[in-house]
Protein backbone atom coordinates (compact mmCIF):
# COMPACT_ATOMS: atom_id res chain seq x y z
CA UNK A 1 0.00 0.00 0.00
CA UNK A 2 0.98 3.64 -0.40
CA UNK A 3 2.27 6.07 2.21
CA UNK A 4 -1.37 6.95 2.72
CA UNK A 5 -1.81 3.70 4.67
CA UNK A 6 -1.31 2.83 8.33
CA UNK A 7 -0.59 -0.35 10.24
CA UNK A 8 -3.57 -1.72 12.14
CA UNK A 9 -3.23 -2.32 15.87
CA UNK A 10 -5.70 -4.20 18.05
CA UNK A 11 -6.20 -2.06 21.17
CA UNK A 12 -8.49 -4.45 23.03
CA UNK A 13 -11.07 -1.74 23.76
CA UNK A 14 -14.66 -2.93 24.09
CA UNK A 15 -16.98 -0.46 22.33
CA UNK A 16 -19.91 -2.91 22.27
CA UNK A 17 -21.20 -3.16 18.68
CA UNK A 18 -19.80 0.17 17.49
CA UNK A 19 -16.63 -0.13 15.37
CA UNK A 20 -14.25 2.59 16.55
CA UNK A 21 -11.01 3.78 14.94
CA UNK A 22 -8.24 5.53 16.89
CA UNK A 23 -5.79 7.90 15.20
CA UNK A 24 -3.16 10.24 16.64
CA UNK A 25 -3.82 13.93 16.35
CA UNK A 26 -0.51 14.32 14.48
CA UNK A 27 -1.19 11.38 12.11
CA UNK A 28 -0.41 12.37 8.50
CA UNK A 29 -3.43 10.44 7.18
CA UNK A 30 -5.75 12.02 9.73
CA UNK A 31 -4.52 15.50 8.76
CA UNK A 32 -4.43 15.03 5.00
CA UNK A 33 -7.95 13.57 4.91
CA UNK A 34 -9.31 16.23 7.24
CA UNK A 35 -10.64 13.73 9.71
CA UNK A 36 -12.01 15.00 13.04
CA UNK A 37 -13.40 13.31 16.12
CA UNK A 38 -16.58 11.36 15.31
CA UNK A 39 -15.83 11.33 11.58
CA UNK A 40 -17.21 8.25 9.85
CA UNK A 41 -14.18 6.60 8.25
CA UNK A 42 -14.04 3.80 5.70
CA UNK A 43 -11.22 1.41 6.67
CA UNK A 44 -10.11 -0.84 3.81
CA UNK A 45 -7.61 -3.69 3.75
CA UNK A 46 -6.77 -5.77 0.70
CA UNK A 47 -9.63 -8.15 1.50
CA UNK A 48 -12.29 -6.37 3.57
CA UNK A 49 -13.67 -3.04 4.74
CA UNK A 50 -15.57 -1.56 7.67
CA UNK A 51 -17.04 1.84 8.49
CA UNK A 52 -15.83 3.07 11.88
CA UNK A 53 -16.29 6.13 14.07
CA UNK A 54 -13.05 8.03 14.66
CA UNK A 55 -11.67 8.91 18.08
CA UNK A 56 -8.64 11.23 17.98
CA UNK A 57 -5.85 10.32 20.42
CA UNK A 58 -3.63 12.87 22.17
CA UNK A 59 -0.76 10.89 23.63
CA UNK A 60 0.98 7.57 23.15
CA UNK A 61 -1.95 5.14 23.09
CA UNK A 62 -1.44 4.75 19.33
CA UNK A 63 2.06 4.70 17.89
CA UNK A 64 3.28 6.81 14.98
CA UNK A 65 2.31 5.15 11.72
CA UNK A 66 -0.39 3.05 13.43
CA UNK A 67 -4.18 3.11 13.53
CA UNK A 68 -5.89 1.51 16.51
CA UNK A 69 -9.08 -0.52 16.24
CA UNK A 70 -11.65 -1.41 18.87
CA UNK A 71 -12.62 -5.06 19.32
CA UNK A 72 -15.76 -4.60 17.22
CA UNK A 73 -13.85 -2.96 14.37
CA UNK A 74 -11.03 -5.54 14.46
CA UNK A 75 -13.44 -8.48 14.44
CA UNK A 76 -15.68 -7.18 11.65
CA UNK A 77 -12.69 -6.30 9.50
CA UNK A 78 -11.10 -9.69 10.12
CA UNK A 79 -7.80 -7.87 10.57
CA UNK A 80 -4.47 -9.57 11.16
CA UNK A 81 -1.55 -8.32 13.27
CA UNK A 82 0.69 -6.04 11.22
CA UNK A 83 -1.83 -5.66 8.39
CA UNK A 84 -2.06 -2.26 6.73
CA UNK A 85 -5.18 -0.38 5.69
CA UNK A 86 -6.30 2.67 3.71
CA UNK A 87 -8.62 5.32 5.13
CA UNK A 88 -11.16 7.64 3.53
CA UNK A 89 -14.36 9.48 4.36
CA UNK A 90 -17.26 7.03 4.42
CA UNK A 91 -20.10 8.03 2.09
CA UNK A 92 -23.29 8.80 4.07
CA UNK A 93 -26.05 6.21 3.92
CA UNK A 94 -28.63 7.46 1.41
CA UNK A 95 -31.45 6.06 3.55
CA UNK A 96 -30.74 8.69 6.20
CA UNK A 97 -32.79 11.04 4.01
CA UNK A 98 -35.80 8.87 4.79
CA UNK A 99 -35.02 9.06 8.50
CA UNK A 100 -35.00 12.86 8.28
CA UNK A 101 -38.31 12.75 6.38
CA UNK A 102 -39.84 10.61 9.14
CA UNK A 103 -38.54 13.07 11.73
CA UNK A 104 -40.61 15.76 10.00
CA UNK A 105 -43.75 13.62 10.00
CA UNK A 106 -43.71 12.06 6.53
CA UNK A 107 -44.87 8.47 6.07
CA UNK A 108 -42.25 6.11 4.63
CA UNK A 109 -42.70 3.89 1.59
CA UNK A 110 -41.80 0.22 1.39
CA UNK A 111 -38.72 1.10 -0.67
CA UNK A 112 -37.54 3.62 1.94
CA UNK A 113 -38.02 1.13 4.77
CA UNK A 114 -36.17 -1.56 2.83
CA UNK A 115 -33.25 0.82 2.29
CA UNK A 116 -33.14 1.72 6.00
CA UNK A 117 -33.18 -1.90 7.14
CA UNK A 118 -30.54 -2.85 4.55
CA UNK A 119 -28.19 -0.06 5.63
CA UNK A 120 -28.64 -0.88 9.32
CA UNK A 121 -28.00 -4.55 8.57
CA UNK A 122 -24.85 -3.66 6.66
CA UNK A 123 -23.74 -1.58 9.67
CA UNK A 124 -23.67 1.69 7.77
CA UNK A 125 -25.44 3.49 10.61
CA UNK A 126 -23.55 4.77 13.64
CA UNK A 127 -25.16 4.19 17.04
CA UNK A 128 -26.31 7.81 17.18
CA UNK A 129 -27.98 7.43 13.77
CA UNK A 130 -29.81 4.30 14.94
CA UNK A 131 -30.93 6.29 17.98
CA UNK A 132 -32.25 9.01 15.65
CA UNK A 133 -34.14 6.37 13.64
CA UNK A 134 -35.78 4.87 16.74
CA UNK A 135 -36.65 8.32 18.04
CA UNK A 136 -38.30 9.23 14.74
CA UNK A 137 -40.33 6.01 14.80
CA UNK A 138 -41.32 6.45 18.45
CA UNK A 139 -42.18 10.14 18.21
CA UNK A 140 -44.05 10.04 14.91
CA UNK A 141 -45.48 6.55 15.13
CA UNK A 142 -45.92 4.10 12.27
CA UNK A 143 -49.17 3.66 10.38
CA UNK A 144 -50.41 0.22 9.33
CA UNK A 145 -48.67 0.33 5.94
CA UNK A 146 -45.37 1.34 7.55
CA UNK A 147 -45.62 -1.48 10.10
CA UNK A 148 -46.22 -3.98 7.30
CA UNK A 149 -43.43 -2.50 5.17
CA UNK A 150 -40.95 -2.52 8.06
CA UNK A 151 -41.85 -6.13 8.92
CA UNK A 152 -41.41 -7.29 5.33
CA UNK A 153 -38.08 -5.46 5.09
CA UNK A 154 -36.79 -7.10 8.26
CA UNK A 155 -37.90 -10.54 7.06
CA UNK A 156 -36.21 -10.15 3.66
CA UNK A 157 -32.99 -8.83 5.24
CA UNK A 158 -32.54 -11.76 7.60
CA UNK A 159 -32.02 -15.48 7.32
CA UNK A 160 -35.21 -17.48 6.95
CA UNK A 161 -35.87 -20.98 8.25
CA UNK A 162 -38.43 -23.40 6.84
CA UNK A 163 -39.81 -26.66 8.20
CA UNK A 164 -41.60 -29.14 5.96
CA UNK A 165 -44.66 -29.32 8.16
CA UNK A 166 -48.33 -28.56 7.59
CA UNK A 167 -48.58 -26.77 10.93
CA UNK A 168 -45.75 -24.88 12.61
CA UNK A 169 -46.72 -23.17 15.88
CA UNK A 170 -45.04 -20.34 17.75
CA UNK A 171 -45.31 -18.88 21.23
CA UNK A 172 -43.94 -15.37 21.09
CA UNK A 173 -43.38 -12.70 23.72
CA UNK A 174 -41.34 -9.56 24.18
CA UNK A 175 -38.98 -11.27 26.61
CA UNK A 176 -38.16 -10.54 30.20
CA UNK A 177 -39.75 -11.99 33.31
CA UNK A 178 -43.33 -12.36 31.92
CA UNK A 179 -41.98 -14.58 29.16
CA UNK A 180 -39.91 -16.63 31.58
CA UNK A 181 -43.01 -17.52 33.55
CA UNK A 182 -45.04 -18.72 30.59
CA UNK A 183 -42.81 -19.76 27.68
CA UNK A 184 -41.29 -22.99 29.10
CA UNK A 185 -44.73 -24.20 30.25
CA UNK A 186 -46.66 -23.34 27.08
CA UNK A 187 -44.01 -24.69 24.69
CA UNK A 188 -43.68 -27.94 26.65
CA UNK A 189 -47.46 -28.52 26.67
CA UNK A 190 -47.84 -27.80 22.94
CA UNK A 191 -44.86 -29.99 22.01
CA UNK A 192 -46.13 -32.86 24.18
CA UNK A 193 -49.30 -32.91 22.08
CA UNK A 194 -47.27 -33.51 18.93
CA UNK A 195 -47.41 -29.99 17.50
CA UNK A 196 -44.19 -28.78 15.83
CA UNK A 197 -43.14 -25.68 17.81
CA UNK A 198 -39.56 -24.53 17.16
CA UNK A 199 -38.52 -22.03 19.81
CA UNK A 200 -35.60 -19.64 19.89
CA UNK A 201 -34.27 -18.35 23.16
CA UNK A 202 -31.44 -16.27 24.50
CA UNK A 203 -29.38 -15.64 27.54
CA UNK A 204 -30.31 -12.74 29.81
CA UNK A 205 -30.78 -9.47 27.90
CA UNK A 206 -33.73 -7.54 29.31
CA UNK A 207 -34.08 -9.20 32.71
CA UNK A 208 -32.04 -10.95 35.43
CA UNK A 209 -32.49 -14.24 33.55
CA UNK A 210 -33.41 -15.07 29.99
CA UNK A 211 -35.65 -18.04 29.18
CA UNK A 212 -32.58 -20.16 28.47
CA UNK A 213 -31.20 -19.32 31.92
CA UNK A 214 -34.49 -20.21 33.61
CA UNK A 215 -34.71 -23.54 31.76
CA UNK A 216 -31.19 -24.40 32.84
CA UNK A 217 -32.52 -24.81 36.37
CA UNK A 218 -34.61 -27.72 35.07
CA UNK A 219 -32.56 -29.38 32.35
CA UNK A 220 -29.47 -29.07 30.17
CA UNK A 221 -29.43 -26.09 27.80
CA UNK A 222 -26.75 -26.11 25.08
CA UNK A 223 -26.67 -22.95 22.97
CA UNK A 224 -23.87 -21.98 20.59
Amino acid sequence: MSNHSLQLVRLGIDTHQEPVLYMRDDCHVCRSEGFAAHSRVLVETSSASVVATLNVVHGELVGAGDAGLSEAAWTRLGAKPGERARFSHAPPAESLRAVRAKTFGHALSDAQLEAIVRDVGERRYADIEIAALLTAFAAGGLDRNEVLGLTRAMVSAGDRLAWQRDVVADKHCVGGLPGNRTTPIVVAIVASLGVWIPKTSSRAITSPAGTADAMEALTTVDLE
